[in-house]
């Protein structure tokens, strides 16, 4: 994934592939068809719904299992923007964004790493990366 890249899972890629046929052809678009057009191409020449390797890394598309201090049970959660990957109604499990403090914390450590992250609340929290496995649908 490149830096410009943007991990979505291959239904909502399609979703968005499908608007953006429809809107594209619309005989008269409106100013917010045409910004939405707009919106969507850009995100569409950014995005990436690849299954990622299944090699332990923890990076956007893939399901992490983790076990966060303080929690008495494990927590699954599928790494993604949010936006992006609720328009796969096949998504079973909770989405953490990238961008949010537990995902910058988490990206690039591997199955084993504990690795720490604040946030406004709460400093110091650990999150012990259990899994990681590749989102598949």
């Amino acid at each position: 994934m490149t830096a410009e890249s943007v991990w979505i899972p291959p239904n909502a890629l399609a979703h968005l592939t499908e608007e953006l046929a429809r809107l594209a052809t619309h005989p008269n678009p409106d100013r917010a068809t045409l910004e939405r057009v707009r919106e969507l191409r850009k995100t569409l020449s950014q995005a990436e719904a690849s299954i990622k390797p299944d090699d332990g890394l923890v990076e956007p598309g893939m399901r992490i299992t983790a076990m966060i201090s303080g929690d008495t049970r494990a927590t699954v959660f599928l790494l993604g923007q949010r936006e992006l990957v609720a328009l796969d109604p096949n998504v079973g499990v909770d989405v953490y964004s990238p961008s949010s403090p537990v995902g910058q914390a988490i990206i690039g450590s591997r199955v084993g790493d504990i690795v720490t992250y604040d946030t406004p609340a709460r400093a110091g929290i650990q999150i012990e990366i259990l899994a990681a496995a590749p989102y598949k649908g």
